[in-house]
Parts: C-alpha cells; structure tokens; sequence
C-alpha cells in the first residue's frame, strides 16, 4: 500500500490487515481506522477513532508541517476508504 511518490514508503498489506482487525475486536467502540505518518519515527501507525469529525484533527500529509500527518483514513467495517 501507498507505493506511490506521494507517499514517504510503502506500508505493507499484512500488517494494515493486522490493524484492521485490532480495530475491529477492540473493546472500545472504534469505527475508523487513521493512517497516521509520524515525522520522527519515519514510519506509519495505525490511530482508532469513534467519531468521523475526530479526523480532523490530522492534517493530511501533503499539507502538513506538523509530526503526525494524516495518510489516510478508513471505515473499520466497511473497509472503504474515506
């Protein structure tokens, strides 16, 4: 995944699944699932939100100036990227 120069790196397929379904068995009631690229680690992590409007609290990585930057976001049960 996000084998492209607009990204930093690729992230690999298994460990989005992996994540994927953490979001979905967590006791919590997450429904999203944020691509978070994170600036002094040089890697991505995985970020479980409840409400759609807490994703805006991320700036999206083309745009950002800031550590952690939004790469992408998606619905945990739907899988659709939003």
């Amino acid at each position: 995944m996000f084998d492209h120069s607009a990204f930093p790196k690729p992230l690999d397929e298994h460990q989005f699944q992996t994540w994927m379904e953490k979001g979905k068995l967590s006791k919590f009631n997450y429904h999203y699932l944020l691509i978070v690229w994170n600036e002094l680690d040089n890697d991505y992590k995985p970020v479980y939100v409840e409400h759609r409007h807490e994703i805006d609290q991320y700036e999206k990585y083309e745009f950002s100036h800031d550590i952690e930057s939004l790469v992408a976001a998606y619905n945990l049960f739907s899988g659709s990227k939003i």
